[in-house]
This record gives structure tokens, sequence and C-alpha cells, in this order.
């Protein structure tokens, strides 16, 4: 967990506090509903990761649960954002074939969505609101574990798309 805000420092420009390099995909291959416990590689970094955004981009993200440790699923939460659940399936997302179930017609509009044991859920939002937001499982103890992450949405073209000044009555922590 980063000790100064994340806003904070994006709008500062603090250096040490973050990176913006989160990968877009998985940087290894991995089976997420197989059925024995493999090696997660997952790794560790001494700043937080976010993942840069450009201002007006759209933005599809696709959640895979597993079901190696226990069964179940996890809600997940977006801030500063309404999305459309897009698709939903169970297994491995296949990006091949998976997109062409997508319900692009009429999706339902949310800003949490459940993604269900050992399946996917696919989701689209228009990046349009600039600064840090915060994404996580709503069940506390996921969070802590490390199912969040954040992303830095670019300012727009102007003041009025831009990440706004802190208010000068701002208490300091």
């Amino acid at each position: 967990m980063p000790q100064v805000g994340l806003l904070q420092a994006h709008y500062l420009s603090l250096k040490g506090v973050f990176t913006a390099d989160f990968p877009d995909r998985p940087p290894t291959p991995f089976n997420y509903t197989g059925a024995t416990f493999t090696n997660l590689q997952t790794t560790q970094s001494k700043l937080s990761r976010l993942s840069k955004i450009a201002f007006n981009s759209t933005v599809e993200l696709v959640l895979q649960d597993t079901n190696l440790l226990s069964v179940e699923s996890h809600p997940f939460h977006l801030h500063g954002y309404n999305f459309f659940v897009v698709g939903t399936g169970i297994g491995n997302f296949d990006p091949k074939k998976d997109p062409a179930r997508y319900n692009l017609v009429d999706p339902p509009e949310r800003n949490t969505v459940g993604v269900p044991t050992g399946g996917w859920t696919a989701i689209r939002f228009r990046a349009d609101n600039p600064g840090v937001w915060f994404m996580h499982c709503h069940l506390e103890l996921h969070t802590g574990w490390g199912l969040k992450m954040a992303f830095i949405v670019e300012d727009g073209p102007d003041k009025d798309h831009a990440v706004r000044p802190p208010p000068k009555d701002l208490p300091h922590c």
C-alpha cells in the first residue's frame, strides 16, 4: 500500500509513489480454471503499478475468476464510473471466440459486477472522468489480499476535463 495518496501523487507529479506500467494482459499464460494449483508466478513491486488510460478512450476489461482455492464469486466495483456489462461466461475467456457473444445492443449498466467462480465478466466504459480511480473486490478481505488496482485517466483537452486542484481548506493527514 502506498504511503501517499495516489491521486495526490498524480496531481503533484510526485516520484517514487507509483509507476504507470500495469500490464494490459497477464504476462504469463495461465489456466485459471484448471483443477490443479500451479505456480501463479506473482511478483511484488516496491511501488504501486497503475494502468494509464488516455482521456475519452473506450476501455474493455475482462475480469477472470479462478476455481483454484475456493468456490467464491467476486463482486468487483469501479469508483468514478458506471460501466456496461457486455459479456460473461464460464471457463477461461477466449479472446478469439467469446467477444462474438457480447451483448452490445442493450448491455446492463453497473458500477459493481459479479465475476462467477471459474468464469469471466467483460465490461466496457468510456474514460471521460480524469483522475485516479480504484477498482477492487467488494469483499474487504480480498482487497487486502491484492484483488485491487487503480487507473490513471489522463486529463482531457481543457480545464473542464482535468483533475481539479484540491480545495484550499483540505486538511493534511
